[in-house]
C-alpha cells in the first residue's frame, strides 16, 4: 500500500486542473442541482488538505492553472513562459500592477480576448451576494480495485465513540445506588460548528467604465464578511473565465489571491444597493463618485475638458491662467466675495478679543506712561524692552479697530490704504467673477487666447443653474469683431457635442437609459442644425405675444423667455444680439446707434443661456465715459485703460459656462449634481 501512495499523489494535480470548470458550472447550477453542488466543495477542501500535507503538490498547482489556460493555444507547458501569457494582450496600468476594467469590458465584446488570462484588478464593491455550499457527501476512499466501501477498516476508537451515548444512558439507570441525591450530569462543552463553505459574488467597479466586473471569491480564500459589504475596496489576483451559463455578465474573475481589503464601517457608510436620489447624495459629495450616475457624469465632464483644450489648441489659441484674487470687479456691478485675513479662526476679528476701541486707546496711554517711567529709571532694561513690545502690540490692535470702524462708516469702494492696515493685502481684493479683463491684456499681445478656471459670485438667490463657484471657459481674440465671436462660439459648441457622442458612447448610453432618453438625439440635432441669429428687439416681440408683456425697450429677457425661444419657437440654438447697453457690462462696445451694445447670448434647448459674448470697447474716450456714468471706482480700472492708451485694437470674446455644458450633455436638471463639490449659500461642508 505504501508504495502506491506516491502514485496517487502524482495523479491529483490532473484532478485539480479540472476543478475550476467544475466550480463555475456548479455555482451556476446550485439552485437547480443541490446534490451535485454539494459534492464539489468537499472535493476541493479535501484536495486543499492534501496540498497542505504534501508541499510538492502545492508548489505545482499554480503552474498547472496557468498551463490549463495555455492549453487552448497549444503553447509549451513550461514555467518560464508563464509571465508572457499573463501580460500579452491585457497589460496592466502604467503606474500600477492592476488592469483597468475598461480595457476588459469596453467595448462590450472585447472580453473574449482575455478569457483564461491571469490578471490583477482592483476596485470597490457595488453589490454582492453570498451563495452557500451544501454539506458535501464524504468521498469514499478505496485501497484496491476490488474493495467495496462497505468493507473498509473501522478503528476501535470510532466504535467506542459511537457507543458513548449508550454507556451514559446505562449509567443514568443504574448509577447512584441508594443515594438520595441525584447525580448532576456535567454539561458537555459546546463545539462551535465550522462556517459553512460559500462563494461570494461581487460586482466591482474601478470607475473607468459604466460596466462592472463580477468577481468570485471562495470562502477558503477570504471570509465573506470581509468582502461582501458595499463600498469595500479590494485588490485581487485571479483568472478571467467565461461563466458556464450566460447571464448578465459575460466574463468573471475567479479569485486565487487577495492582495488588499479596505474594510467599511457599515453603520456609517451612506451608500447601499438601493438607488439614492441625487438630492440625498449632495450631503455626501465625497462618496457620490462611487455611484454609477455621478461616475458617468464625471467621465463626460473630463471628456469635455479635453475637448476644450483640443479645440482651441488646434485653432492656434494659447492657454493663459488668469488670477483668482483680483482688485477689479470684472463686470462693474456684480456680487463679489471679499478676500481678507482680518477674521480669526473663530470668525471674530483677529486679536481684538471683543474689546472696544475706547478700551484699547486707554490701554495705549497707560502703557505709554509705563514705558516713559522705565526709561527715566533705567533700572531694568529687560522690563523696558518687554513694555515697549507690549505697547507696540497694543498700538497695532488699536489701528486694526480704527480701520474696521472706518470700513463700517465709510463707502467700501473708496476705502484708503490705511483702512487695510493689518490685512494681507493693502487694498480691497475679491474672488474674481470673470477673467475676461485680464485675458484681454494677453490677447492684445499674443492674438487669440483662452482660459479655463473657477469664477465666484456671492449671489444669495437659489437657482438650479447657478451656484457660488462655477467653472468658465473664457476666450479673447484680437483683431476680431462681434460676428467673429459668434461664429467661434457656434463652432466650439458643436465641436463639444460631437466629441461627446464619438468618445463617450458607453456613458451616453447609460445617461439615455437612466436620465434622459432623448439626450443623444438632442446632441445630434445641435450638430446638424444651423444656429438662428435674432436681435434683442425681434426676441422681445416674440415673447411679448406669448407672455403678454409690453414691448418696452430695456426689459430684461428672463430664462423662461429664452427657453421659449429655443425650445418652442426655433427648436434649435438661438443667438440673441444687440442688447440694450444697460443690460450688459461696462466694457462692451457701444454700437453706432448709441443705445445698443455689441453683445450676444447663445441659448440652447433644455439648458438656457450657455454662452455669453461681446465685442469689447477699444475706444478709451467711450470707455472713460461709461465708467463715469456708472460711477465705478476709476482706480480699479487704470491698468485696464492702459490697454486703450497704448496700442489699442478691436477685439472680442465670449464665456462658456462649463458646468452648464455638462448639465446639457447629461440631461440632469440641477447644476449641483454635475459639480464635484458644489458651493452655494450656507453650504460648504468640505
Amino acid at each position: 500500500m505504501a508504495s502506491q501512495e506516491p502514485k496517487m499523489t502524482s495523479q491529483e494535480p490532473k484532478t485539480t486542473s479540472q476543478e475550476p470548470k467544475m466550480i463555475s458550472q456548479e455555482s451556476e447550477l446550485a439552485s437547480q442541482e443541490p446534490t451535485v453542488t454539494s459534492q464539489e466543495p468537499k472535493m476541493i477542501s479535501q484536495e486543499s488538505e492534501l496540498a497542505s500535507q504534501e508541499p510538492t503538490v502545492t508548489s505545482q498547482e499554480p503552474k498547472m492553472i496557468s498551463q490549463g489556460s495555455k492549453s487552448a493555444s497549444q503553447e509549451p507547458n513550461t514555467p518560464s513562459q508563464e509571465p508572457v501569457t499573463t501580460t500579452s494582450s491585457n497589460p496592466p496600468s502604467k503606474y500600477s500592477n492592476r488592469v483597468v476594467l475598461k480595457s476588459i469590458l469596453e467595448p462590450s465584446d472585447r472580453w473574449k480576448e482575455f478569457v483564461g488570462e491571469r490578471v490583477v484588478v482592483g476596485g470597490w464593491v457595488k453589490s454582492s451576494k453570498e451563495v452557500n455550499k451544501e454539506p458535501a457527501v464524504p468521498e469514499q476512499t478505496t485501497e484496491g480495485p476490488n474493495v467495496s466501501p462497505r468493507h473498509r477498516d473501522v478503528r476501535c476508537v470510532e466504535i467506542f465513540q459511537s457507543r458513548i451515548p449508550i454507556f451514559r444512558s446505562i449509567a443514568k439507570i443504574f448509577g447512584g445506588g441508594g443515594s438520595s441525591h441525584p447525580v448532576r450530569e456535567k454539561p458537555e462543552p459546546a463545539i462551535p460548528e465550522p462556517p459553512r463553505p460559500s462563494v461570494a459574488y461581487l460586482l466591482v467597479s474601478d470607475g473607468s467604465s459604466v460596466a462592472s466586473l463580477q468577481v468570485v471569491v471562495d470562502s477558503s480564500i477570504a471570509p465573506p464578511s470581509q468582502v461582501l459589504p458595499i463600498g469595500t475596496c479590494i485588490l485581487v489576483e485571479g483568472v478571467l473565465k467565461e461563466p458556464s451559463i450566460q447571464a448578465k455578465h459575460s466574463i468573471e474573475l475567479e479569485v486565487e489571491q487577495i492582495l488588499h481589503i479596505g474594510k467599511v464601517e457599515q453603520d456609517r457608510y451612506p451608500l447601499s444597493k438601493k438607488r439614492l436620489p441625487l438630492e440625498a447624495l449632495r450631503d455626501c459629495s465625497h462618496f457620490r463618485p462611487r455611484t454609477t450616475t455621478v461616475a458617468s457624469v464625471t467621465r463626460i465632464s473630463s471628456a469635455l475638458t479635453f475637448a476644450t483644450q483640443k479645440f482651441f489648441h488646434d485653432k492656434g489659441f494659447l492657454y493663459v491662467q488668469v488670477p483668482i484674487i483680483t482688485t477689479t470687479d470684472g463686470e462693474g456691478f456684480s456680487e463679489k466675495f471679499q478676500v481678507t485675513t482680518v477674521l480669526g479662526k473663530d470668525g471674530k476679528q483677529n486679536d481684538t478679543g471683543g474689546v472696544s476701541l475706547e478700551v484699547v486707546k486707554a490701554a495705549v496711554i497707560q502703557k505709554s506712561n509705563l514705558v516713559e517711567e522705565l526709561k527715566r529709571s533705567e533700572s531694568n532694561r529687560e522690563a523696558l524692552a518687554s513694555a515697549i513690545q507690549d505697547l507696540r502690540k497694543t498700538n497695532q490692535l488699536a489701528s486694526q479697530l480704527e480701520a474696521k470702524e472706518k470700513l463700517k462708516s465709510g463707502p467700501s469702494m473708496k476705502a484708503d490704504k490705511y483702512s487695510f492696515y493689518g490685512d494681507f493685502f493693502s487694498q480691497q481684493t475679491f474672488l474674481t467673477v470673470s477673467g475676461l479683463l485680464h485675458l484681454e491684456s494677453y490677447a492684445c499681445a499674443l492674438g487669440n487666447v483662452f482660459s479655463f478656471g473657477p469664477r465666484f459670485r456671492a449671489d444669495r438667490k437659489e437657482s438650479a443653474k447657478r451656484v457660488s463657484e462655477m467653472w468658465m471657459v473664457e476666450v479673447q481674440m484680437a483683431f476680431s469683431q462681434l460676428e467673429d465671436a459668434m461664429n467661434c462660439a457656434d463652432e466650439y459648441f458643436k465641436f463639444l457635442c460631437e466629441w461627446i457622442l464619438k468618445n463617450c458612447s458607453e456613458d451616453m448610453n447609460f445617461v439615455s437609459k437612466r436620465i434622459d432618453r432623448s439626450i443623444s438625439y438632442r446632441l445630434q440635432s445641435m450638430i446638424s442644425s444651423s444656429i438662428e441669429k435674432i436681435s434683442y428687439m425681434e426676441a422681445l416681440k416674440k415673447v411679448a405675444v406669448k407672455f403678454e408683456i409690453n414691448q418696452e425697450w430695456g426689459i430684461a429677457l428672463t430664462p423662461e423667455h429664452l427657453s421659449y425661444l429655443a425650445e418652442e419657437v426655433y427648436r434649435k440654438p438661438v443667438i440673441i444680439y444687440n442688447y440694450p447697453k444697460e443690460l450688459k457690462p461696462f466694457y462692451v462696445r457701444l454700437n453706432d446707434d448709441g443705445k445698443t451694445a455689441a453683445a450676444f447670448d447663445m441659448v440652447v434647448p433644455k439648458a438656457g443661456t450657455i454662452i455669453t459674448g461681446s465685442q469689447n470697447e477699444e475706444r478709451i474716450d467711450m470707455l472713460n465715459k461709461t465708467i463715469e456714468e456708472l460711477r465705478l471706482p476709476r482706480e480699479q480700472y487704470e491698468w485696464y485703460l492702459d490697454l486703450r492708451r497704448h496700442g489699442t485694437v478691436e477685439h472680442s470674446g465670449f464665456s462658456l459656462g462649463f458646468d452648464l455644458m455638462v448639465l446639457f450633455t447629461t440631461g440632469l436638471p440641477d447644476v449641483r449634481d454635475v459639480i464635484p463639490f458644489p458651493r452655494s449659500r450656507g453650504k460648504a461642508n468640505n
